[in-house]
């Protein structure tokens, strides 16, 4: 359970990366249902302002004393290295008490330095790979994902991945409602395209075209019912082959691939939420059967929709 998250606030911080934790985990959203976390900005000295890379200077509720106990320590980018020894001892005591660490793009050199990354696989930016592997080749270095999640440890790559690497933590710990409510409010995808690697070869963006928008809203809605690139063509007035050109140029996908992540989503949501049996989940998602429905779900999250239940479930309940 994700009760209480705590932001390590370091020289040389980028303030990107730190609002992107700050806005998932530190914004009140009980509104939306969303529970509230006991958030702290924690640094090497409470009440002692920080220089980010921009200029932009922060200040520390806390010291570091408030990294312990947290269930989350986050670790935002920052352009330096070299930090107080102390930093890296609390880092190691947080998880040593039971803290999951994560690490927003650069932020992972930080945990590496304290020496809490040897023999994991972990993320960063692609310029920063090749160095990280380089200087630590006690890990093994993912150029090519969103964020790896190795269960204490959650590591992602460079900037809007850290929103990914949040969000899934959110999913992981609070289930799937919680995570589309935040998602929402952010106007980002609640998840995109991949596995539990989140290797996404093509992300799903926002529709910008009114007439679009409007239509997929009603798909999703409408999930269950039966659609085909034509029936959707006809419901936005437009041949089939302006339709499929649009809905690309509009989303990075095709229809067919983009109905399928939603129907997908769908069932997770459901398999979080009800009991419905698998076969019913199926039926509700538009899926024509269990059959098809474990084919796509195991090839999208990267596990059947059973093993999803058992664990995600439990985490949400």
């Amino acid at each position: 359970m994700l009760r209480s998250v705590a932001v390590l606030a370091l020289d040389g911080m980028t303030p990107f990366e730190f609002g992107v934790v700050c806005e998932v985990f530190g914004i009140d959203r009980r509104d939306d249902g969303v529970p509230l976390v006991d958030f702290r900005i924690c640094g090497p000295s409470a009440g002692q302002p920080l220089r980010t890379s921009v200029g932009l200077p922060v200040v520390p509720q806390r010291g570091l004393e408030g990294l312990v106990g947290a269930d989350l320590v986050a670790v935002p980018a920052t352009a330096e290295r070299g930090h107080p020894p102390e930093v890296y001892a609390a880092l190691r005591a947080a998880h040593a008490a039971g803290s999951v660490l994560l690490s927003v793009c650069s932020g992972v050199f930080t945990l590496a330095d304290a020496g809490l990354l040897e023999g994991r696989t972990v993320a960063t930016h692609w310029r920063h790979a090749d160095q990280l592997a380089a200087e630590f080749p006690g890990l093994t270095v993912d150029a090519d994902v969103l964020f790896v999640d190795e269960g204490d440890v959650v590591t992602s790559a460079g900037t809007a991945a850290g929103i990914d690497a949040c969000l899934h933590l959110v999913r992981r710990e609070l289930g799937s409602a919680v995570a589309n409510a935040i998602a929402r409010r952010m106007v980002v995808p609640p998840q995109r395209d991949g596995g539990q690697r989140q290797f996404v070869p093509q992300p799903v963006p926002a529709c910008s075209d009114d007439s679009l928008r409007h239509l997929l809203e009603w798909v999703v809605g409408h999930l269950d019912e039966e659609h085909t690139v034509e029936s959707l063509a006809a419901r936005a007035l437009l041949s089939p082959r302006t339709f499929a050109r649009r809905f690309a140029a509009e989303t990075g996908t095709t229809p067919v691939r983009w109905l399928t992540g939603q129907r997908v989503l769908r069932a997770q949501h459901l398999l979080e939420e009800t009991d419905l049996s698998v076969e019913l989940v199926a039926r509700e998602c538009g899926f024509a059967g269990a059959p098809l429905l474990r084919h796509h779900f195991r090839r999208a999250v990267g596990v059947s929709p059973a093993d999803y239940r058992t664990s995600f479930r439990t985490r949400a309940a």
